[in-house]
């Protein structure tokens, strides 16, 4: 039996469609991998990874100073992960998927930052306090620099891990009702 002229389009799209995700995949798997090898190496995100840090600050300067300061990373953290709840609500699986890895890659510089606690090497917007090593020698955890960070580039490969393994099976299996499945 013959599929009608116009299914044969929309199979024709979904091809595409899954070919250009699994490219796009490939190519977030390579530069997460160097990405995740050197994290301290600048990257495309970097600039707005930063000025999403910088806002992180402001906006949680209400809620006193040391709030204050660890805002610049929990923004960092919690701005791509609000796309990745917005994309999951929309049942759009890949689109979780790229912006989960971007949570990933936030980790990756965060670690490197926590690791700069003790020498305090890293340049610095406006020359100001370092972050890390605020936060860390008031917890009296700045002899844990080095292991927290391990332990944060840890969590953003397992998250790497779970956004590659996320954009691959909406992408090859994708649930019924998402955009992906219809087309």
């Amino acid at each position: 039996m013959r599929q009608p002229p116009l299914a044969r389009l929309w199979s024709m799209h979904d091809r595409t469609q899954r070919i250009a995700r699994l490219s796009f995949l490939a190519i977030l798997a390579i530069y997460g991998v160097l990405c995740l090898r050197t994290p301290d190496a600048g990257r495309l995100l970097d600039g707005v990874d930063l000025a999403i840090h910088e806002t992180g600050h402001l906006v949680f300067a209400p809620f006193g100073q040391t709030i204050m300061v660890l805002g610049g990373t929990l923004l960092q953290l919690i701005f791509p992960a609000l796309f990745v709840a917005c994309f999951v609500r929309n049942r759009d699986g890949f689109a979780a998927a790229v912006c989960l890895w971007w949570v990933a890659q936030n980790c990756w510089n965060i670690s490197v930052y926590v690791a700069d606690a003790r020498a305090q090497e890293l340049p610095l917007v406006g020359g100001g306090e370092h972050d890390w090593a605020y936060l860390l020698y008031n917890a009296g955890w700045m002899m844990q620099d080095q292991a927290l960070a391990r332990a944060i580039h840890g969590v953003g490969v397992a998250i790497f891990l779970a956004a590659l393994w996320i954009g691959w099976r909406s992408t090859v299996d994708p649930p019924r009702g998402s955009p992906a499945a219809s087309g």
